[in-house]
Parts: C-alpha cells; structure tokens; sequence
C-alpha cells in the first residue's frame, strides 16, 4: 500500500491540549487525515473499564461520524477517547492500526499497537509503549519561520532581546498567584531590565485575570501582552518564532514543550507552591537533556541555536517503524 492509500483518521475532542498533541502526530506523520470530532454524551465521564471498546461515551453526531470504511491508523491523544480508538480497531477485525498518546489505563493498553507516553508518567513499560521527553505538539520550523514573517513587524518598536513569557495557571489544587506570581513578576522585571529588552507575555485559558492583572501591574519593561481570549490573532507562535529568550510557568507540559521547540534558551518558573511532583519531573528530565533550565537571577537571552523539542516526530518514526515489521 502506497502512502496515498493510507487512511488516518484523527480523534479530536474538546481539550485543547489533547487537540494539539494528536494533531501534532498526525501532521508529523506526513500522510493525509481526515479530523473526527469527538463530543461527549451523557456517559462520556465515565470511567473507562466501563466503557470498554465503545462508542457510548460520545454524543450520536459523533457516532454518525464513525463509519466504515474504517481507518488503516486511528490516532487518538487523551484518557476519554480510548474507548472509541478501541472500538474502532475492534470493528475493523484487528486492520486498523490504533495510537493512543497518553496512558489509556490498565485494562485498555492490549488493544492499542503503539501507546506513546511521557517519562515523567511513569507508565509501566510493554511491549507497545513508547516513551518519549514531554509532549507531542504542532510547533515545527516552518511554522515558527510563518509566524516570524507574520509578527516581526508587528514587534518591530520594542527593545531587543525579546523574552517571551508563557503563562498558566492553577491546577490540582495548586494556585498559580499571590506570592507566586508577585515572584514571576520581579523575576521577568529584574531579566528584562538585566538585558536591556522586552517581554512578550501570553496568558492561558487556566490564567486567573486578576493574577495577571498584578503581574502586569509589577512589571514596568516595555512589553506586549496578549490575555487569552482576546479579540485578533493570537501572536503566541509568533512570540516563540522571534523570541531571543522564552520564560514558561511550569504547571503545563504543552506549554514547557512547546517553549523548547523554539531553539531559544528556556527557563521555568517552578516553585513547589504549584508544581506537582509529576512536572517537577518532566523539569528534570528537560534540564538533563539540555532543552531548559531553571528561572534564576542568571537567565540570559541568546541566539536561537539550540536543541529543538518534538515528540510527535519521535512518534510518527515509531509508527512508521511499526507498521512496516
């Protein structure tokens, strides 16, 4: 079968997160896909050993969706889409080829031919999972060069070095905020105003409005500043692409992958108040293999040459090597 004839199907839901690291494979693997939106039903939170190999969990648009012919590679990113990744290569007679990202959960991981997971899950290892650093994303070299040639005008009038700032939030009981944040703010302050240049700042869907809003209200550098939801184009690929330095709160491991596919140095802000031992581990692992390093009264801002971070280039090569045995 040639590569035009192979059929990719990629499962889509709601999660932003999910979203870009199953697209980010799908794109990486250089074959034509076709994006099936999954939405949930009444039974979509259920547990998975519940569900099983099946389509209940979805909304009945999503199931009309979901009809042969059935994929040659299904690719799926996320706990609540297992299920449907496992029905479908059940329906197919074994043909399909299912990738799951992420850890399906116990009685779920036999019906998967690849599960790609992160080091820092400490998933337990088999014969079909495939470890990789971090999380697969879209973030490639041509797209940081489009988004270059899109926002350097636009950036033109500030200072130079240029530090982007990426900004999460709480989560798991962890705020992100307060003292927190008041730490962020003289950190990015005392590097701008070290180096001479200016911050890009982006905030998430998880920001707290009001802890930005006294970040912001801390920081006197010459800056841009784009809160999540605002109206126009989101300049973050941009702000990544012209970056001579990126800054990442350490509560989101898209966003401390994404930060390390730039080529500019990376630093996390990770305090123990809102990083769970989960992440301190993935920090870890980035640190050892020289993709970042931790936010200090040292960070400086450099020349966009170093180490370039993509799982779901490791991930296409594994199911390219797969398929093919």
């Amino acid at each position: 079968m040639s590569d035009a004839d192979v059929k990719v199907w990629v499962l889509a839901d709601d999660r932003p997160g999910n979203r870009g690291q199953v697209l980010g494979v799908a794109e990486a693997l250089g074959l034509p896909f076709a994006v099936k939106e999954i939405r949930y039903g009444p039974l979509g939170g259920l547990p998975n050993f519940l569900l099983g190999a099946s389509f209940a969990g979805v909304s009945r648009d999503s199931r009309n969706e979901l009809a042969p012919p059935w994929p040659d590679i299904v690719l799926g990113a996320g706990r609540r889409v297992a299920p449907v990744a496992r029905a479908i290569k059940r329906i197919s007679g074994g043909q399909t080829f299912a990738v799951q990202i992420m850890d399906p959960g116990h009685f779920a991981r036999r019906d998967f031919d690849l599960i790609a997971v992160p080091h820092h899950d400490r998933a337990p290892p088999g014969a079909n999972v495939f470890f990789i650093t971090g999380a697969p994303h879209r973030i490639r070299p041509d797209t940081l060069a489009q988004a270059a040639d899109a926002w350097r005008s636009r950036l033109a009038h500030l200072p130079k070095p240029l530090i982007a700032v990426l900004i999460g939030g709480s989560a798991k009981g962890r705020a992100l905020g307060g003292a927190v944040m008041e730490d962020l703010a003289a950190r990015l302050e005392a590097f701008a105003r070290r180096s001479g240049g200016s911050l890009l700042i982006t905030s998430s869907r998880r920001t707290d409005p009001a802890a930005l809003n006294a970040l912001l209200a801390r920081v006197s550098v010459p800056r841009h500043v784009h809160r999540w939801g605002d109206a126009g184009e989101n300049p973050y690929l941009g702000f990544l692409a012209l970056a001579d330095a990126v800054v990442v709160t350490g509560d989101s491991m898209s966003m401390c992958s994404e930060a390390c596919a730039s080529g500019a140095p990376v630093y996390i802000f990770a305090r123990d108040e809102f990083v769970t031992p989960k992440y301190a581990r993935l920090h870890r692992e980035l640190y050892d293999l020289g993709f970042a390093r931790p936010l200090t009264d040292q960070a400086t801002a450099g020349r966009k040459d170093g180490p370039q971070l993509n799982a779901a280039e490791a991930v296409a090569a594994e199911i390219r090597k797969r398929r093919t045995r």
